[in-house]
């Protein structure tokens, strides 16, 4: 029916009455919400008394696009530090995501848990209380960054510009390592050969920076055995079909692990230098004392009598079972008796790890753990 509206004018009252009772009164809906975007890049880093060289690299990466717009994610996995006030700061920045162990775990089990993607809740059955967890959406890829390793602004940028290209390239790719920068801008090796006893022996009369790692000054991407876990991308369907980092291993060598396994289920692992990061403080240009010794000794094990023949390991375990004895009797000798008995304790891990006694071995690991406090703290807030 239509409403004869004089120009200029009013509906007659009729009219009015007439359209207002075609007037319908819609229902009010809710308001439909939309799902946060789910990140392409989960960043794992473990921490361990290095709060202050967390947060600093926390906030490099917060100067990325990525992070802004909820593209990328930061989780930063705390072996059981002390407290530090930055906890509370970090706490309260969007995109970064705080978990605490209640004791050190170790390396390999902290980067699991950051890259797990679960919610843990608690149920009551009787008397007992059950411990659920709920899988969620999860990120593409996953960069794990060590605590003293510093980064351009809107690096995270371009690893995300990288990680389109690869899903155009290669998609058979899992593992890519970027290049490594010494404090003073040169190279630092950071990927090479998967070790062998003759390599490994080899190495006792290298400097320690060429022992496990082969320099690449040449600027060219290429296939390589593994690449370091300071800076490692790694596709998430790869760490999930190997079950993530091996946690056998507590510090030193799940990332060489990781990768032969990747390369036997037919991953690619790459070098690509068009990316870099600079690494404060690698192994190879810090003091090793006793217990961190033990700790790299126990991973050389580790690795050795899972990826070795028989007797290659064995000849490593009675290298390391000697080297152990002369270092504990120099200790000894210079009256440091916790070095010598921690010494002691690496003459006895090398028998636990050839005869898989895992709770003895864990045991030591444990109290080589105690003194590594002090060992790591000295590094912290020193990478200007």
């Amino acid at each position: 029916m239509a409403l004869a509206v004089p120009p200029g004018g009013t509906p007659p009252p009729t009219e009015l009455r007439l359209a207002a009772a075609h007037t319908i009164a819609l229902p009010d809906l809710p308001r439909r919400r939309t799902a946060p975007p789910v990140p392409a890049i989960r960043v794992v880093i473990v921490n361990f008394c290095q709060w202050r060289n967390t947060a600093r690299l926390v906030n490099q990466l917060r100067r990325s696009i990525a992070v802004r717009t909820g593209s990328a994610e930061i989780v930063v996995v705390d072996n059981h530090s002390p407290f530090h006030p930055v906890i509370r700061k970090l706490e309260k920045m969007q995109g970064v995501t705080i978990r605490r162990f209640s004791r050190n775990f170790g390396f390999a089990r902290a980067v699991n848990r950051g890259v797990k993607d679960t919610t843990e809740t608690v149920a009551t059955r009787g008397k007992r209380r059950l411990r659920l967890e709920s899988v969620t959406e999860s990120s593409e890829w996953v960069l794990l960054l060590n605590p003293d390793v510093t980064v351009e602004d809107g690096f995270l940028d371009d690893v995300s510009a990288t990680i389109s290209k690869l899903a155009v390239t290669d998609p058979s790719v899992g593992v890519v390592g970027f290049r490594l920068r010494n404090r003073d801008g040169s190279d630092q090796a950071s990927s090479g050969p998967f070790p062998t006893l003759g390599r490994t022996l080899a190495g006792l009369f290298l400097p320690r920076s060429r022992r496990k790692c082969t320099h690449r000054p040449e600027p060219v991407r290429q296939d390589v055995d593994w690449v370091t876990g300071g800076c490692l991308l790694v596709h998430r369907d790869c760490f999930n079909q190997l079950s993530g980092l091996d946690e056998s291993y507590f510090l030193y060598y799940e990332d060489v692990d990781f990768c032969r396994r990747a390369t036997a289920a037919g991953w690619k692992v790459w070098f690509d230098p068009s990316l870099e990061v600079t690494h404060h403080w690698p192994l190879h240009a810090r003091r090793v004392p006793a217990p961190l010794r033990l700790m790299t000794r126990h991973a050389l094990l580790t690795y050795a009598k899972k990826h070795w023949a028989g007797w290659r390991s064995q000849m490593m375990s009675a290298v390391v079972w000697t080297e152990a004895g002369l270092r504990q009797t120099w200790a000894a000798a210079r009256g440091d008796w916790d070095a010598s008995r921690c010494y002691g304790q690496l003459r006895k891990l090398v028998s636990d790890v050839a005869t898989d006694r895992d709770k003895e071995a864990r045991r030591r690991i444990r109290y080589a753990a105690a003194f590594l406090d002090p060992i790591a703290a000295e590094q912290d807030g020193r990478t200007a």
